[in-house]
Order: structure tokens, then C-alpha cells, then sequence
């Protein structure tokens, strides 16, 4: 929220100085005001109107409590006295406030006066009181629109009319892996518009909450890099969330935030309206009862270290038959209280000694190679191909995505190479 906004010149006889503020008296007080002014304008003017060198660029810096946001600007003409006239608006704002967005406000007004001035003598002919005259006006309303609005268009005269808006400054997004699967949190088919990017139109059919960003990419025909820049784009507005690969063969378990789900009835029936899979048939089929609140717990504490989701299934296939699976999974990803459990692989020192023997063997061979030698090869070839994913930091679901084969053939690769131990957490 903006505290203050004020106008300043170089006068040839005072100094800098603070023509126009609002609210009045929150930058230098008149001699009549009891109030106490934000700061203290005299130790900090070399800051507000600095020397020409210092002049069309952003300057911000803090007091105790505030910072102050300006653009000075020097323009250097024989009509002005001393062949100069230097002026600066500024936006005062909480020490604490993210200033990224108003930062972007005060570079667009210093564009805006500095064009004025040169096309009109708009600032240096003014001859309004203080606090009063168009610059006021405009201090005034920019202040108010801003803070309420966070927009503002205000016509200064026929040619020239100030349109700003303050857009949000929100945290950077996540790191995003070609193996992330995102999942829209609104109707994106809502927000498109035709003249949106190319890369965006084509990829927005395929974020169903199913498939991988490497899978958007193929699906879509277009770049990795677009589809990830594009992708992140919708991740900083929250328009996505990401979320691992399902599969039956993934392993996951409940955190402690559970007990907020346990506690919290209407979420239960949330996750009951997102979880039941709609009735097939007619008769009987159609009067089954709701899943209830305490089997939705019940199912959730059944998910622990060690068991898959296939083995979760068949354990409770009886309820499960009603469930959609991948949705009761992702409604407790989404909401914290489920964390997926990841299989890492590491290769032990002898698979480092055989990596070593193949190279050799590679250097000093000079015959055919037998049906043995053959299949050793291809297990020594599938070792080199795996050596940058077998050091515990790769999860299958970025090795499977990289070398675009399914996890079960991942197992059984590695498998074949014997000598790697595969670890879970």
C-alpha cells in the first residue's frame, strides 16, 4: 500500500524541494501542522534529486520505517535557469512491502512528466500553490485509485492520458522437472484468448492432471523449452499444481497432517464428491450409499511404507471398486496430508569395477564377440547408458522419463546389471 506520494524540483534559490504531497504534510510539514512527517526530506534530498550522473534511473532506498521509490529526472536546455531543470515523483511505501510492482509504477510516471515537460513545459510552467494545480490533482488521484483499485486512468490533456496497473507480485514457482505432471486448479479453456502464445494454445488440452511435461511436449509437437517456460508461466499465476506420475507401483504414506483431514468434516465430503466414481447401470447399481467420512480415513491410514497402490487396491478392493484411485491419491498430494515415496538406484563398487572393465574391454577387442560376450555387452552398454542415474539422486520417475521407457522395464534393466541396490524415501 502506497503511504505517500510527492512532487519535487531543484529550485535555483532553495534547493530541492517538495512542491506537491499527498497526504499534505506527510513529507515536510507546514509550519501551521502538528503532524509527523514520515521521514525527515532534508537528509535524504541529495537521494530524491541527485546530481545530473545519478538522474534517469530508479533509485530506492529505506528509512526506519519507509522506502522511497524515485525516478529524477535532469533535462538540460538554455531555456531553463542554469540550463537545467531537475524534478522527481516519488511513492513512499512500508519498509516491509514487496516494491517490484511499484517500481515498474515510477519508472512509467517519470516517462509520462518527462514527456510533458519536453512537449509542454507542463512542470516548469506551473505556477500552482503548493498542494494545489494539475500535478496535485494527479498526485491525489494516483494515491487513491492505486490503493483501491490497484489501476488508474487518468487523461492529462487531449494527447496524453496515465493508464498504470498494479499486477501482483507473487513467489517464484517451483522447480519444474520434465517428470512433473501439472494439474489445473481453474478453467483454463476460460482464460484463452486467441492472441495468447502459440505454445500455450497447443499444450493446454494436455495438462489433464495425467501427463508428464516431457509428455506434453510429444503430445503437443512443440519444444521442451517452450512447454516449460509456458508451463511455469501458469505455475507463477496458480493456475497449476504439480504432481508426481501416478502408476500402481508407486509407494505412498501419510504425514502428520492428516489428522486435519480427520478432523475437518467438510473436507471429507469434499473428497468423497472427488473420489466416487459415478453409478453404471440402473437399479440396485444406483442406490449404493455414499462413501462415508470414516472410510475415506480408514483408507488413507491403510497407505504406508513399502506397499504399492496396487497392493493398497487389492487389499481394499471392495470399497476401491468405487473409488477412482488416481483422483483419491492426488486429492491427498494436493491437500498435504500424502507424500509420495521415492525409489532411488545406486550402484555399489563392483558395478563401478565393471563400468571400468568394459571401457577396457572396448580399447583391446579384435574379434567377433560370442553369444555370451554379446549379452554381457549389452549389460555393460546398460550400465554406461545408467551411470549418471545410479549415484541415489535420480528417482525412477526422472530416469523413466529421460530414457522414455516404463518403469517396469527399468526394474528388469537394472536388475540386469545385478549389482545395483535400489532404495526408497
Amino acid at each position: 500500500m502506497i503511504k505517500a506520494i510527492f512532487f519535487s524540483a531543484f529550485d535555483i534559490n532553495e534547493g530541492p524541494k517538495v512542491l506537491h504531497q499527498v497526504p499534505a504534510d506527510s513529507i515536510v510539514p507546514s509550519c501551521t501542522s502538528t503532524q509527523i512527517p514520515l521521514f525527515h526530506f532534508p537528509s535524504v534530498s541529495s537521494y530524491i534529486l541527485p546530481r545530473p550522473e545519478l538522474c534517469s534511473r530508479l533509485i530506492t532506498f529505506c528509512t526506519p520505517a519507509h522506502r522511497v521509490l524515485s525516478h529524477p529526472v535532469c533535462l538540460q536546455s538554455s531555456t531553463y535557469p542554469r540550463n537545467a531543470y531537475t524534478f522527481s515523483i516519488a511513492l513512499v511505501l512500508d519498509a516491509s512491502t514487496p516494491f517490484a510492482s511499484y517500481a515498474t509504477v515510477t519508472l512509467k510516471l517519470a516517462s509520462l512528466l518527462r514527456t510533458l515537460e519536453e512537449q509542454s513545459r507542463f512542470l516548469s510552467r506551473d505556477a500552482s500553490a503548493p498542494n494545489t494545480g494539475k500535478i496535485y490533482a494527479l498526485c491525489e488521484i494516483l494515491l487513491e485509485d492505486l490503493n483501491n483499485y490497484c489501476e488508474t486512468m487518468i487523461p492529462i490533456d487531449d494527447s496524453n492520458t496515465l493508464n498504470i496497473k498494479l499486477f501482483p507480485t507473487y513467489p517464484p514457482p517451483p522447480p519444474l522437472y520434465p517428470y512433473h505432471v501439472p494439474l489445473s486448479t481453474v478453467r483454463l479453456d476460460n482464460l484463452t484468448d486467441p492472441n495468447w502464445d502459440l505454445t500455450m494454445l497447443r499444450i493446454l488440452p494436455h495438462i489433464d492432471g495425467i501427463n508428464s511435461v516431457k509428455q506434453i511436449s510429444l503430445l503437443a509437437d512443440a519444444d521442451y523449452k517452450l512447454v516449460r517456460k509456458a508451463i511455469e508461466h501458469l505455475l507463477y499465476y496458480g493456475c497449476l499444481l504439480l504432481l508426481d506420475i501416478f502408476s500402481f507401483s508407486a509407494i505412498y504414506a501419510p504425514t502428520a497432517e492428516l489428522s486435519s483431514f480427520v478432523e475437518d468434516t467438510e473436507m471429507q465430503e469434499e473428497c468423497a464428491r472427488y473420489v466416487t466414481l459415478p453409478p453404471e447401470g440402473t437399479g440396485e447399481t444406483l442406490k449404493r450409499d455414499p462413501i462415508s467420512g470414516f472410510q475415506l480415513i480408514e483408507l488413507y491410514l491403510g497407505l504406508k511404507q513399502g506397499q504399492t497402490v496396487k497392493n493398497f487396491y487389492i487389499e481394499h478392493s471392495e470399497i476401491m471398486d468405487r473409488i477412482d484411485v488416481r483422483r483419491f491419491i492426488t486429492f491427498g498430494v494436493i491437500k498435504g496430508f500424502l507424500y509420495r515415496v521415492h525409489k532411488y538406484a545406486i550402484a555399489t563398487s563392483q558395478t563401478s569395477r565393471r563400468k571400468r572393465d568394459h571401457k577396457t574391454k572396448i580399447r583391446q577387442k579384435d574379434h567377433p564377440p560370442t553369444a555370451v560376450e554379446a549379452r554381457n555387452d549389452e549389460t555393460d552398454r546398460d550400465l554406461v547408458a545408467f551411470e549418471k542415474f545410479l549415484d541415489g539422486t535420480h528417482c525412477f520417475d526422472e530416469i523413466c522419463t529421460e530414457l522414455m521407457i516404463s518403469e517396469q522395464e527399468l526394474v528388469g534393466r537394472l536388475k540386469a546389471l545385478g549389482d545395483v541396490q535400489t532404495i526408497c524415501r
